[in-house]
């Protein structure tokens, strides 16, 4: 039995390293090398990301998804209380560091938004390939996600920058929201989508995650990560080990098990989002620091989400 679960904790780790981390590492060391050689414009990658790929990831993700209403209910409950304690902890963590409001807000968004969708999606599928309904619970969390980002995330970013009266016109202006909401409209109303209209728009949201992670290489490729600012390792202790261990509390508190409890836990131990990168970059708000607390936070991951892996099995067995 030992040897087994080892066996299962080496073939997790490995999975998650030549299946996840080594492509976007290759992907983001690529974008480094380029911006070194060619010096790219890093405002025109920021609003590629953010005016046509983004939106197109975001559309696809709600329209494809298959949400159940009694299990989605479920999930949203607990998501609103994990990330509602994030939102809360990473506040408190700001003001005991006496961080100044801009770098707050990149901070706190650095704890409470996870690459759920480009990491989380891949390492579900590896985890809960003999459980569907933990890669389709990890559908539900991105999408959530995704709303988040893009409402208080972006809060956090216009707040950062002293347009806080503005911020409602901010949100209501950012092209993922849009996207989003016509998603859910479609899906509910089961609106057909064309095919000549659907394949561009999938062959758009294909290729952001190869553009998006070449631009977080660009954004680090002057970065020294030998001398990283503390508040680095702080954005990672609170996505990497604070947050999951939020998350097996409001299990344990809600009473949930099995497949459900395995992929909730699994879902909040994923590193920082990729996009606060790209938000950061977009609003000129600290993006040196959110790309280091990106990058150092996945490269990290792949220790730290093997072992929430490992705990959930051991935490929550599924029955038979």
């Amino acid at each position: 039995m030992h040897k087994e679960s080892g066996g299962n904790v080496l073939a997790v780790f490995s999975g998650i390293v030549l299946q996840v981390m080594v492509p976007m590492l290759l992907i983001v060391g690529l974008g480094a090398g380029f911006h070194r050689f060619f010096r790219l414009d890093l405002n025109t990658l920021s609003k590629l990301n953010m005016y046509v790929l983004l939106p197109a990831v975001a559309f696809i993700n709600v329209y494809d998804s298959e949400l159940n209403g009694k299990v989605l209910a479920a999930i949203l409950g607990f998501l609103l209380l994990q990330n509602g304690g994030l939102m809360v902890l990473s506040r408190i963590m700001a003001k005991l560091f006496k961080l100044e409001r801009s770098m707050a807000a990149v901070f706190q968004n650095t704890v409470v938004l996870n690459n759920s969708g480009n990491f989380g999606i891949p390492v579900s599928q590896l985890v809960f390939h003999q459980h569907p309904l933990g890669a389709t619970i990890q559908i539900i969390v991105t999408i959530f996600q995704n709303f988040l980002t893009n409402t208080y995330g972006v809060y956090q970013f216009v707040s950062g920058n002293g347009k806080s009266g503005k911020w409602a016109a901010e949100i209501w202006k950012n092209p993922v929201l849009h996207a989003l909401l016509f998603g859910v409209v479609c899906r509910w109303l089961h609106v057909p989508i064309p095919s000549f209209l659907w394949t561009p728009l999938r062959r758009v949201a294909d290729a952001f995650l190869a553009i998006a992670l070449f631009t977080l290489g660009a954004q680090i490729a002057y970065a020294r990560f030998n001398a990283l600012p503390p508040l680095v390792y702080a954005s990672v202790f609170g996505r990497l080990v604070l947050s999951p261990l939020l998350a097996a509390s409001l299990i344990f508190l809600l009473g949930i098990d099995g497949v459900t409890a395995q992929a909730l836990l699994i879902a909040s131990s994923y590193p920082c989002s990729r996009n606060t990168a790209l938000y950061a970059l977009e609003y000129d708000c600290h993006p040196d620091y959110a790309a280091q607390a990106v990058l150092v936070s996945t490269l990290l991951s792949a220790i730290t989400v093997t072992g929430v892996v490992y705990a959930a099995r051991l935490l929550f067995p599924i029955a038979g």
